[in-house]
This record gives C-alpha cells, sequence and structure tokens, in this order.
C-alpha cells in the first residue's frame, strides 16, 4: 500500500510541476500596458484585472518595478521592453546590458515569479521620424542582450526581439500589391541584418501594424478597407484576395522576408488596434468594430492569404495615457480598450467566438471627490482673458477630447472654457489653486458631462502593498517543498 501511495504522489508531483510551475500560453490575447499617465492606477488591481478579463499576454514599455512585482505569480506572459533612450549605452557597455538583465529579468524569473517570455530591444528603433538616430545601435544593443541573456543562461527560456514599425516596408507605386513588398531601400541592410541575428538565435520578428493610420490624414481611402467584414472592394494580387488592409500590410512583410531568404520567419504583432477619441475615425463603435474583427481573425487560424495560422499579437492598448505626446496627433492618448480609470469601453469577447462579452472593470478605484470646475457664469468682465486662460489650461492637461471630430468637439465656447478647466483642476488633484483662473472659474458639485462629452473626475494618487502577490510566489514554492517532503517520507517509509 506504501509502494502505490509513493508512486502516485510522485506521479502527481510531475504534474505539479510540469502544469503549475512551467505553464506556457501558447495561444490568446495579448496587450500593450503603457504608463505615460499623470495618474496611475494600483498595478496590483491592473494585473488582477487582466486575470479576470482573461489576458494571457502582456507587453511593457519599460521594466517597471512596481509592475513586475505585482505580476509575481500571475502567469501572464510577459515582454519587457528596453527603451530607445538606453540602446546607445547599451550597445557599448556590456555589464550594462548584463546588469539591466539581472536586475530586471533573473530577478524576477524563478519558480512562482514572473512569466517572462520576450525582451523586446528599444520600441520602432527604426521608425522614419527619428531619422536613424537609433539605426546604429540597435543591433549592437540586440546582440548585448543575448549575450547577457546567455550569460544567465536564460537564452533559450527568454527570447530578445526588436519591434519594428510597419514602416520599414513597403510596395512600391509602381505595383502596390503585397507580393511586391521589400524593405526600404535606406534602411534594408539594416533590417537584414538584424532579422539575420533574430534568426540565428531563434527569435521572432515584432512589427507593429495600425490600419487606423491607413485613414487618419487620408479622405480617399476607402474606409471599409479597414475592417474585417470584407465590405470593401477587394484587391487582386495573382491568385491572393485581400478585403482589408490588415491582411495586406501583414503580407507585404511575409514577402519582404520571403525576398530575404526568411521565408519561415516567426512574426509578432508589437501592437495593433484602435484609437477612441481624437480624430473623426477615432471613436468606440470603430474601434470595437476593429478590435472584434481582429481577434476574431487573429485566433481563427484562418491567418492571411499568403500565411496561414493563428496570429500572434498584442493589441494596443490596455488603457488611456493622458501624457503620451499629441505629435503624431491628439488621438495618441486614447488607444486604450479601458478608459484611464480602468472602466471598460466597449464589449469585447475575447475568446473570438462571436459572443457579445462585457468586459471586467477595475475594482476599488479610488476616486477624487465628485467635484469639477467649471467656467464661473458671474465672470462676464473678465471674458477678454478667456482665450489664453483656456489654452493655458490645455497646455497642461488633456484638452484632445476638444478636437476636430473628437467626442466633445460639439460643445459651445463655454463649455470649451469648461472642459479645459476642469482637465487642469483634475490633473492638479483638485488643488484649490487649479480652480481660479483669474476669478474666471468656480468649482461645482454639479456633474457638467453630457452624453456625449465626460467630464471626468481623477483617480486618486494610491500607493499599492506587493507582499501579498510576493508571497503568491513563495507559497507556491513551499507547497511544492511540502509535498516533496511528504513524498520523500513515503519512500523512506515504504
Amino acid at each position: 500500500m506504501a509502494r502505490k501511495l509513493t508512486i502516485i504522489c510522485f506521479l502527481f508531483l510531475n504534474i505539479i510541476f510540469i502544469f503549475v510551475f512551467f505553464s506556457v500560453e501558447a495561444s490568446g490575447i495579448g496587450v500593450n500596458w503603457g504608463t505615460m499617465a499623470t495618474h496611475q492606477l494600483p498595478p496590483d488591481k491592473v494585473v488582477r484585472m487582466l486575470k479576470e478579463n482573461g489576458f494571457t499576454k502582456l507587453k511593457l514599455f519599460e521594466a517597471d518595478e512596481r509592475i513586475l512585482e505585482a505580476l509575481i505569480g500571475s502567469d501572464i506572459e510577459v515582454m519587457i521592453a528596453i527603451p530607445n533612450y538606453m540602446l546607445k549605452k547599451m550597445s557599448e557597455d556590456m555589464s550594462y546590458a548584463v546588469s539591466w538583465v539581472e536586475a530586471n529579468v533573473t530577478r524576477y524569473k524563478y519558480w512562482g515569479g514572473v512569466n517572462i517570455k520576450y525582451i523586446a530591444v528599444g520600441n520602432e528603433p527604426f521608425l522614419q521620424t527619428y531619422n536613424a538616430t537609433y539605426i546604429p545601435y540597435t543591433l549592437p544593443a540586440l546582440r548585448n542582450i543575448y549575450e547577457a541573456l546567455h550569460k544567465a543562461d536564460l537564452e533559450t527560456k527568454v527570447k530578445a526581439t526588436v519591434p519594428l514599425n510597419a514602416d520599414v516596408y513597403n510596395s512600391p507605386a509602381s505595383s502596390p500589391v503585397p507580393s511586391s513588398g521589400d524593405f526600404r531601400a535606406e534602411v534594408r541592410d539594416d533590417v537584414i541584418e538584424i532579422i539575420h541575428f533574430l534568426y540565428r538565435i531563434n527569435s521572432p520578428f515584432t512589427v507593429n501594424i495600425y490600419p487606423f493610420l491607413s485613414l487618419y490624414g487620408n479622405d480617399y481611402f476607402p474606409v471599409e478597407f479597414a475592417f474585417f467584414e470584407g465590405l470593401a472592394q477587394p484587391i487582386r494580387d495573382g491568385d491572393l484576395v485581400y478585403t482589408n488592409v490588415f491582411d495586406a500590410n501583414f503580407d507585404t512583410l511575409v514577402f519582404a522576408l520571403d525576398k530575404a531568404g526568411y521565408t519561415d520567419m516567426e512574426i509578432i504583432i508589437g501592437e495593433v488596434g484602435w484609437p477612441t477619441d481624437g480624430d473623426k475615425n477615432a471613436n468606440i463603435h470603430n474601434a470595437q468594430r476593429f478590435n472584434q474583427g481582429l481577434i476574431r481573425r487573429a485566433l481563427s487560424g484562418t491567418g492571411t492569404p499568403a500565411r496561414k495560422g493563428a496570429i500572434d499579437f498584442y493589441l494596443f492598448s490596455l488603457l488611456d495615457e493622458d501624457a503620451k505626446s499629441v505629435a503624431p496627433g491628439t488621438f495618441e492618448r486614447h488607444w486604450g480598450i479601458f478608459e484611464f480609470d480602468g472602466k471598460p469601453k466597449y464589449e469585447l469577447d475575447l475568446s473570438g467566438s462571436g459572443n457579445a462579452t462585457g468586459l471586467v472593470a477595475i475594482e476599488g478605484v479610488p476616486y477624487l471627490p465628485n467635484k469639477w470646475c467649471i467656467l464661473n457664469p458671474e465672470g462676464g468682465e473678465l471674458s477678454h482673458l478667456l482665450p489664453n486662460t483656456v489654452d493655458y489650461a490645455c497646455s497642461l492637461s488633456d484638452c484632445t477630447a476638444l478636437g476636430y471630430g473628437s467626442s466633445c468637439n460639439h460643445l459651445t465656447e463655454e463649455g470649451n472654457a469648461s472642459y479645459a478647466f476642469n482637465m487642469y483642476y483634475q490633473m492638479n488633484d483638485q488643488k484649490e489653486w487649479a480652480c481660479d483662473f483669474l476669478g474666471l472659474a468656480v468649482v461645482t458639485d454639479h456633474d457638467p458631462s453630457d452624453e456625449n462629452c465626460r467630464f471626468p473626475v481623477m483617480i486618486s494618487s494610491a500607493h499599492p502593498r506587493f507582499w501579498c502577490h510576493s508571497l503568491s510566489g513563495i507559497f507556491r514554492a513551499v507547497v511544492l517543498i511540502a509535498y516533496v517532503m511528504i513524498c520523500i517520507s513515503f519512500a523512506f517509509f515504504s
């Protein structure tokens, strides 16, 4: 009897060992979590929300210690990025790369720790608007990170990659079809060098694709071609038929890789999504339509005309970020599937099954009091100061919802002023001095929002505690050790 118990014990131990401590999500929904916001949500609450909604993969734009601590024990597969400003030093100083890996990968890569799968070296370092600033440093930095992972004996467990923007490849105007795709002449050699290195170390090619940008600033682009329902006039490329711009863009890369000799190169979509404000085409309806169509397509296994199979992707993005640069467009602060406070903007079926599913909001978010700063109705004698005052308030807050085609574009001049004043007031934590504006503003407890334009109340600053998350990883290790001791006891006394 004791012998049978010993055998059962060790079999069960193997199951625990394989499925609990080395479980890897081979498929599922990934999402980008950017943190360029004036008020951060508690990371532990965000991680809990990710798990409750079924997100299995997460991409971070930098190694944030608070977020990594909150991810301990979560089993969410993580890609951690190295910001572009680090690339030069990373490329020149091997010890810097080693230190970075030790601090941000090795430290968390243990049983019950953080499931780190990828290191993203830079973020779109070849982007045309960067004027080749980071090109000389990207490949050397990639090599050093790989060597640092090798020194840590992690090179087979954690893969290094380089997220590039889709502007590194195109099709010529004379033949604007995917099969004519190739890497841009001015970066072709550099990109292929990176591809060669990635292929040699068995790492994927990562690309960011944004169909929304095909519509942005181009009134002649066929709107339906940006979505997945197949309602647009298809494009024929030999025997291949394209009904949406995502497939066409993806396959342009596939053909570019084929021309470079890397037909079977693994591809990850590092960023793809649709904003909900800041442009006439950026709204909740279009965002829900695009993201839902993408999820169904990516998870179905249909693939694209030139490459069949499931598509590995990370939605962009998880939350709105009110401190992002608006140089590319005012929509930049509105890519979130969730609002800044963790409330979902729309329904999204993350399983791809077609069922309308409500996303789970972050619970227990602390807010500032229900107070708003609006234009003082008795400040008429100071109205000549209003334009400059509104400009000042917007320059130090986020008024992107007031832009052309945006959710609050319908407001009157007085409404615009109230919106600007309130955004400044909320971003400054409702301080008394933040709602004065030379007597033009006044605090109210009446919500000035309307059906389309939300006047937000900001979340309060929070300092989450992480000891419970750290304990979750430790608890799993303790359980394993205890079970091993029990099994040894059975074996010894049998």
